[in-house]
């Protein structure tokens, strides 16, 4: 998204949404999202209201992070996480690349004979968007049930091998969609940062011409209360 202002996404071609955490327990008790992990992309939580945790796995180990009112956590692609909702938790939810996540780069934790290959995952993990509200929150808890079996799996694995196949499933799930994912980053992130440095160079030319393009936008969600992985989202457009 460059034109004569140069990127006018949001900053640094992130993407921004609201989100209220599930409450439905799980087999083990626990109250939240759908245990999943991003690709490509890095995530960060600003905690607004309730609540929580986030239950986090990577070839480092298992941990569990506390989230409050005023909590900003973030993680790096290749962490498996899970939300935990103690108390009405509540969070404004920060990715990267403008909304790749959402977008597909995220794959859920769901049992090896599900990741077989990408129709046999897409069926297990596909919300019905022209049904029935209440038949969009049943498959939403099915597959995060079938997330969490698979997560805990995971957790409970002795040593590293099950945690890599994971990781070799979900690349090879993610790979007929790298060549969309990559213009959206072109579109997105990169496009932010080229700007950036157009902007830097104008300036050492002693040329500020393009401060005379500034502008002001504002937006309010494009969608409210969307079955996501973690909870209820209201979501933006941003670019595409």
């Amino acid at each position: 998204m460059v034109s004569g202002g140069g990127f006018t996404g949001l900053p640094g071609g992130v993407a921004v949404s609201h989100l209220a955490v599930y409450d439905w327990p799980a087999a083990d008790g626990v109250r939240g999202g759908t245990p999943h992990m991003h690709l490509t992309c890095s995530e960060a939580y600003v905690v607004t209201g309730g609540r929580g945790a986030v239950q986090t796995l990577t070839t480092s180990g298992y941990e569990v992070t506390p989230l409050v009112p005023g909590t900003v956590a973030w993680f790096t692609p290749g962490t498996i996480h899970r939300l935990v909702n103690e108390e009405d938790l509540r969070i404004t939810v920060l990715m990267q690349n403008s909304g790749l996540p959402e977008a597909g780069d995220a794959v859920l934790t769901l049992p090896p004979r599900y990741l077989a290959d990408p129709g046999t995952y897409a069926a297990a993990t596909a919300i019905p968007l022209d049904a029935p509200e209440e038949e969009q929150a049943r498959v939403a808890r099915a597959r995060r049930d079938l997330a969490v079996e698979g997560y805990r799996a995971l957790r409970d694995a002795d040593g590293p091998e099950a945690l890599a196949a994971f990781h070799r499933a979900a690349a090879a799930l993610v790979r007929p969609r790298l060549a969309e994912w990559r213009e959206r980053w072109r579109r997105g992130a990169e496009a932010a940062a080229t700007t950036t440095g157009e902007q830097l160079d104008r300036l050492e030319r002693a040329d500020a011409g393009h401060l005379a393009e500034a502008a002001v936008r504002a937006e309010q969600p494009s969608a409210h209360g969307k079955f996501g992985m973690c909870g209820r989202l209201d979501v933006y457009s941003g670019p595409a």
